[in-house]
């Protein structure tokens, strides 16, 4: 199977970052990262999704959290500067970042917005985020995301699932 390289993993290269495309299957009625862990043999914690976010002070954000959990809607408005936070709705996704759901990438959206990845990212040696289409993985060292992405790391998820 021929892979296209996506947006992202072009940006990488230029940026000369070593990560792997990680092709898996598409159930286009499951679209969570539970099941894409279960695609790849990999422990759901390692498999981060990409939620964006608008917040009342700041405007639009980014946070990046393990595949299994919820994102702390406090916890994401505190640690980027806002009162409250939401996630936006669905219709906006494909226009404001580039991507669609399923597939939303922290690399290469259509404008840089402030990024949060949440701190079990450093657990790992690797972890995987979307490559910005459905059906393919960025498999990556946490510290070359956080550096690509310019995320902070933080607590950005509920924590009886951390």
């Amino acid at each position: 199977m021929k892979i296209t390289k996506t947006n992202a993993a072009r940006l990488l290269d230029k940026a000369g970052v070593h990560y792997e495309l990680v092709p898996y299957e598409v159930d286009e009625q499951d679209l969570s990262a539970v099941h894409v862990a279960e695609q790849l043999g990999e422990n759901v914690a390692q498999v981060f999704k990409t939620l964006v976010l608008k917040g009342d002070k700041t405007g639009f954000f980014v946070c990046i959290i393990p595949g299994a959990c919820e994102v702390d809607l406090k916890a994401a408005a505190k640690i980027s500067g806002n009162k409250s936070c939401d996630l936006i709705p669905m219709k906006e996704l494909l226009p404001l970042t580039g991507y669609i759901r399923g597939a939303c990438s922290p690399i290469g959206m259509k404008k840089h917005f402030p990024t949060y990845i949440h701190a079990t990212c450093l657990d790992y040696s690797y972890i995987y985020v979307s490559a910005g289409q459905r059906g393919l993985q960025l498999q990556m060292a946490p510290a070359d995301l956080i550096r690509e992405a310019k995320a902070t790391v933080g607590a950005v998820v509920k924590e009886e699932q951390a």
